[in-house]
């Protein structure tokens, strides 16, 4: 008896830091949904709040910074142009040891209306990279997104 209370206890406690676990991964898991939902939407004033000022955005185009990307963006859509749906797959989080940075990567099916309302249909590899502040609250220091190779 006195060793099935030990097991029951022990499995109670792996029980309990699987969870404490999941939580910070639910976390990033619901931003990166919340912030690519806010892209689809072409919600700007959103979808840039999701970025520390600082972050460095590496795109097809090279790399940039948020003023230049937030400059870029607000010009496409004031264009005409928009995101017509975003569709988030195959979602992979980690987190650093001390639990105050993760990394989201994965894939994005868009449907994009250009100005010349020509409508493209592609899949990029994104990769975020989220980093804790002071106050507890997430923030997108870094992202990497580029077009995903062609499946055969």
């Amino acid at each position: 008896m006195k060793s099935s209370t030990l097991y029951s206890c022990a499995l109670l406690l792996v029980g309990w830091s699987a969870l404490a676990g999941a939580a910070p991964k639910d976390d990033i898991s619901q931003l990166e949904t919340e912030f690519n939902a806010a892209y689809a939407a072409n919600d700007l004033d959103q979808y840039f709040r999701y970025y520390s000022d600082d972050a460095i955005l590496w795109f097809p185009e090279g790399r940039t910074d948020i003023p230049s990307y937030k400059k870029e963006w607000t010009e496409f859509i004031k264009s005409g142009g928009e995101i017509l749906a975003g569709t988030l797959s195959d979602m992979h989080i980690r987190f650093s040891p001390q639990g105050d940075a993760a990394i989201a990567s994965y894939l994005l099916h868009l449907k994009t209306r250009e100005a010349s309302q020509k409508v493209i249909d592609e899949v990029y590899q994104e990769t975020d990279v989220w980093f804790k502040g002071t106050g507890g609250g997430w923030k997108i220091a870094h992202v990497h997104y580029s077009p995903a190779p062609a499946h055969k």
